[in-house]
């Protein structure tokens, strides 16, 4: 059977749009990477791969990285704020002339960081009310640290909310390994696994809202890269336990009643802790239906690594601005330290790895690239963002 055709503008997504996109890589049997983007640098060259592999893409900020892109010297939960909405607004402003579609996404949110969530969310409310659409496409909660009970009725309470925007909630049950923005976890590694009766009960609170929302679950992911000392991973992932929980859905479903979808898939799973994952894993992980699947670690390398090939193909002429380590022969170097030589190497570098993770998660060419503003000229929309 042909596949069918992705319709789906440009540029940022709403939530129902965004829906629309992760039901057909469900249905076509790929996903979307997201890429943690903490500068316009890495927020253009995750634009540019996506371009070029004529793929939909994910950009997601997280608490810190959102911090960082406001810069480091401003108070950290206002700065939290500012740089997503800033991020935000980068991505509007140049996704069009990219030509790609984007879902806007920001990242983990724990208990103790929902004031940023708060503020993001009253900057999507100020921009629904000029432009029709929320800032973002998505959010996520990462309560994941609560008992499921107090987890579950926060994105409840946050999503009716959401839902008013038409927007999309990215929630996590299960404790991921390793750290991220400053939650870790390094406890027992039967809770790096979530259980099928945990994602029914998350589906059900949800799916009464609004189908616009995604799962985090714990397979024996990872946030980062690790090595153990046997040399092996320290938890083996198991992403057949993703078909599990599919499949617990569609049993409590036909319970009720109710349509289960030709797929075998209800509901829209999301693949944490990516980096140095076997492409086989990664795999059956899209078959049992993870739809997002996200990437930092990697690409964090990946953009340091252009800088460290710029050095040592460079390095005799980084000394000084003029002549090399070793001579004065006076000749200028600022072709060789111009920041936008040495960062557009890190670009490269790190398009490459973007374009790695489209090819691996099938969605390299889902997308025929349409630059709607090209010839035109720029719309940067205003926004405000109430920072209390």
């Amino acid at each position: 059977m042909s596949e069918s055709k992705l319709d789906i503008p440009t540029g940022v997504l709403t939530g129902d749009q965004t829906a629309k996109l992760f039901a057909h890589a469900s249905a076509n049997g790929y996903a979307i990477p997201a890429f943690n983007c903490t500068s316009s640098s890495t927020i253009n060259c995750v634009l540019e791969a996506a371009r070029d592999a004529k793929s939909p893409i994910i950009i997601q900020v997280s608490n810190s990285g959102a911090g960082f892109y406001a810069g480091k010297s401003l108070p950290k939960t206002e700065a939290s704020i500012l740089g997503a909405v800033a991020a935000a607004m980068h991505v509007r402003t140049m996704s069009k002339f990219y030509g790609v579609p984007v879902v806007l996404h920001s990242d983990h949110c724990a208990k103790k960081l929902l004031p940023w969530f708060d503020g993001m969310l009253k900057a999507d409310e100020e921009y629904f009310k000029v432009y029709g659409v929320p800032l973002f496409s998505s959010h996520m909660l990462d309560l994941s640290e609560e008992k499921d009970d107090e987890n579950i009725e926060t994105c409840v309470k946050y999503f009716e909310k959401m839902t008013k925007l038409n927007m999309f909630l990215e929630m996590e049950i299960g404790q991921t390994g390793g750290e991220e923005d400053g939650v870790k976890h390094e406890g027992d590694v039967s809770e790096l696994f979530t259980h099928p009766d945990q994602i029914w009960k998350v589906h059900k609170a949800l799916s009464a809202i609004s189908p616009n929302f995604s799962i985090a679950a714990a397979f024996g992911n990872f946030h980062g890269v690790y090595k153990a000392p046997d040399g092996g991973n320290r938890v083996k992932l198991q992403p057949q336990l993703l078909g599990k929980h599919q499949a617990k859905i569609c049993e409590e479903l036909k319970k009720a009643g109710k349509d289960v979808p030709a797929t075998g898939k209800p509901t829209y799973l999301v693949m944490h802790g990516g980096s140095g994952s076997e492409k086989s894993e990664i795999l059956e992980a899209v078959k049992n239906g993870v739809v997002k699947m996200n990437v930092d670690t990697d690409t964090q390398w990946a953009y340091w690594d252009g800088v460290h090939e710029h050095y040592k193909k460079n390095g005799d002429r980084l000394w000084k601005q003029l002549g090399g380590k070793d001579n004065d022969d006076g000749m200028p170097n600022k072709k060789k330290y111009d920041p936008r030589v040495w960062i557009r190497e890190a670009e490269k570098s790190m398009a490459k790895r973007v374009t790695a993770s489209l090819t691996v998660l099938g969605s390299v060419g889902k997308y025929a690239s349409k630059p709607e503003l090209e010839g035109g000229a720029p719309v940067a929309p205003y926004v405000r963002a109430i920072c209390k």
